[in-house]
């Protein structure tokens, strides 16, 4: 058997299934390959076919600061990984308008998941394509032990509002040319433990394998969304610690 014919059963194993709209946070060092990016990503969308789509965070937090407020979703590359920056520049991949968490998508659903983020004033809100996954039946697939990664949560602390977001002032950034305002919210002094997830989820809306020599993870959206709303309205510290007294 052939290393893309191991990855695509590996896949298949996990769950992943023709017609997906399949989320993915990634790391390339996880999987110990000698690999190319492009021959991974080639490997899922064979899995998922035409049918489905694929999609990848291309968050830009670390180089859209306050002091450089400037997006350009065909120019500011992605801080967030191999095979997020090498997705971004692919053919025929669209990238929503978010000047800190853009999602750049290829396939089917592709302009449908990503037309509407720029009507958000906030990084992940009700038009991201995050939180329009439960939506479309949507998956979340983690490569490696990076489920600290996931960017669907913050979606959930923007429609709850937990005590620790901290209103801030608004922020400004030039978005592709455009001056726009997003409303302040700040977590400063706590810590995310997204991980804690896998806590709340059983199978088979989580399941567990392995991609290459990395751990593997594949979540139903619509059972995450669930489970976090129940969880973090029981106890809205439930996905942080706190940090401050070190910082």
């Amino acid at each position: 058997m052939s290393e893309s014919e191991l990855y695509r059963q590996q896949l298949s194993e996990l769950g992943l299934c023709g017609g997906d709209v399949v989320m993915v946070h990634s790391s390339m060092k996880a999987m110990q390959t000698k690999r190319t990016p492009e021959e991974i990503i080639g490997d899922i969308e064979a899995v998922i076919g035409e049918e489905g789509t694929l999609l990848m965070p291309a968050l830009t937090y670390e180089n859209v600061t306050s002091e450089n407020p400037v997006f350009d979703s065909g120019e500011t590359e992605p801080c967030v990984g191999l095979m997020a920056k090498t997705f971004w520049r692919m053919p025929n991949v669209l990238r929503s308008i978010n000047p800190t968490h853009s999602v750049c998508a290829r396939g089917k659903l592709a302009h449908t998941l990503t037309v509407g983020h720029v009507m958000d004033d906030v990084a992940v809100g009700v038009h991201s394509p995050f939180m329009l996954l439960p939506c479309y039946k949507g998956k979340i697939l983690f490569i490696g032990e990076v489920l600290n990664a996931c960017t669907f949560m913050h979606g959930i602390e923007e429609i709850l509002k937990p005590p620790y977001i901290r209103p801030t002032e608004d922020k400004h950034y030039t978005v592709n040319g455009e001056k726009r305002a997003y409303r302040g919210g700040d977590a400063f002094g706590w810590g995310s433990e997204f991980q804690r997830i896998e806590w709340i989820l059983e199978e088979p809306d989580i399941r567990k394998g392995k991609l290459g020599e990395a751990k593997a993870y594949l979540i139903d959206s619509r059972a995450l969304l669930a489970a976090a709303l129940f969880k973090m309205r029981a106890d809205p510290y439930a996905f942080v610690t706190d940090i401050s007294p070190w910082i």
